[in-house]
């Protein structure tokens, strides 16, 4: 009988490193391929535009870019060439690199030099603004500015104010309380809008800088000429809400980036007079939407009409329409939130722009919006570029709040204040004492 070939121990030992050679080499190559592959989507995805690089978006991907190649209609990719695991790989990298340093320091010419954190390595490949830097001329203004900042600050680590959310972290806050942060990375610029604080116009202003939308093949620069009808469409801005299915788990790690990096601002004004304004736009004019969406509920939750017409134009012929009043109480209502989040036109400034989460750069106010506007406009070194469109229609003027509050019961206004207590002590608004004294 023909016996097979038994290896020597000498024979094996040797297979068996030459096997653990081959594995080790087929790691190396493997490492260097990943690090070269993300090193060419840290320089192309995520990038600010300087006056040294200038623009890079021609170098993105056709799916990277904001509506490129689009007249009047926008369409924004859904999906990058990013795998939503990437977070798992750069972790196993990161813990072989680690692990195996031993093993490397036998073949020192197969040295991995790069021992840097992901998080360390990304933050290179960003090139925020260094406010440190910028000096304004404009003292009062910079001083209103520290105030306002060190108000927040205050407000959020103090004691004696507790709300819903103060004390949780960034990563703790759900992808879909994020969709108000509007990400320009052109020019490494996140602005949190609220509205009914002349939102219309900053988006309006944020697509210019970005160059997100395009008429005629060319982008927009002028912001009065973008259609309305374009300026709130949800696929008209690149927002944080949207990095999850970007980027997968990834994510927040490149939002907490961003958020060091990219200078940071949004805009305020008085809660009450929000309010009157929310009011005045959507339900004390014909407003389709929003008078099925609102209005039917509040007629038949706080009035005799049961059974309301079925179209605000119908509604507005009979002279039917929620009051004031109504409004107040569906707010007041605590089934309302137990249906839905309040709707944005009224939810807490707090609750759509996150400021104890994320340490703004500049917090502007409505009451001061024309120097603010400006103001901010230089420091970002964008005012060669675009300016704030005036605003003329519905403005809602403080002399008007006592008018208004003066058909709705003391311990409604009273409530009212403590479910907006905190929007205004974060953001330095008076209490209104006469409107909640008896």
């Amino acid at each position: 009988m023909k016996m097979g070939y038994i290896l020597t121990p000498t024979e094996r030992m040797g297979k068996s490193k030459l096997f653990r050679i081959f594995l080790l080499l087929g790691s190396f190559f493997m490492i260097l391929l990943i690090i070269i592959y993300w090193d060419d989507v840290a320089s192309n995805h995520f990038y600010l535009h300087n006056v040294i690089s200038g623009s890079q978006s021609s170098h993105l991907p056709s799916n990277v870019r904001s509506f490129q190649n689009q007249n009047e209609e926008p369409v924004y990719s859904e999906k990058l060439p990013f795998t939503s695991d990437v977070e798992d790989i750069l972790h196993q990298i990161l813990e072989f690199t680690t692990k195996g340093n031993t093993v490397l320091n036998e073949h020192k010419d197969q040295r991995i030099t790069n021992k840097k954190s992901v998080t360390e390595r990304l933050e290179e490949n960003f090139r925020g603004y260094d406010w440190k830097s910028r000096h304004s001329t404009n003292s009062n203004r910079t001083h209103s500015q520290i105030e306002r900042k060190q108000l927040v600050s205050y407000t959020c680590t103090s004691s004696s104010l507790d709300f819903p959310g103060k004390n949780r972290t960034f990563d703790d806050i759900p992808n879909k309380e994020l969709d108000h942060l509007i990400v320009d990375d052109r020019h490494g610029i996140i602005y949190c809008y609220v509205p009914k604080v002349a939102c219309t116009n900053w988006k309006r202003v944020m697509i210019v800088l970005a160059e997100s939308l395009e008429h005629q093949g060319m982008p927009y620069l002028n912001p009065l000429e973008i259609p309305r009808e374009h300026v709130h469409d949800v696929n008209a801005h690149l927002t944080f809400s949207k990095f999850w299915r970007r980027y997968g788990k990834f994510s927040k790690h490149l939002m907490n980036i961003k958020l060091k990096k990219y200078t940071k601002f949004l805009f305020v004004r008085d809660p009450f007079l929000r309010l009157i304004s929310a009011y005045r736009s959507k339900f004390a004019i014909e407003n389709e939407e929003f008078y099925k969406s609102f209005a039917v509920t509040m007629l038949k939750r706080f009035t005799n009409h049961t059974d309301p017409p079925k179209s605000v134009v119908d509604a507005f012929v009979a002279g039917i329409k929620p009051s004031f009043s109504n409004f107040i109480q569906y707010l007041l209502d605590p089934q309302t939130e137990k249906h839905a989040p309040f709707n944005e036109h009224w939810r807490q400034m707090y609750r759509l722009c996150h400021p104890c989460q994320i340490n703004y750069d500049f917090v502007g106010k409505l009451e001061t919006l024309d120097e603010d506007a400006e103001f901010l406009l230089k420091l970002l070194k964008v005012d060669d570029l675009v300016q704030l469109p005036p605003s003329f229609h519905n403005k809602t003027v403080s002399s008007w709040e006592e008018e208004w509050f003066a058909s709705i019961p003391v311990e409604w206004r009273q409530q009212l204040y403590e479910l907006y207590e905190a929007d205004f002590k974060l953001f330095g608004y008076p209490k209104p004492e006469k409107l909640l004294q008896d």
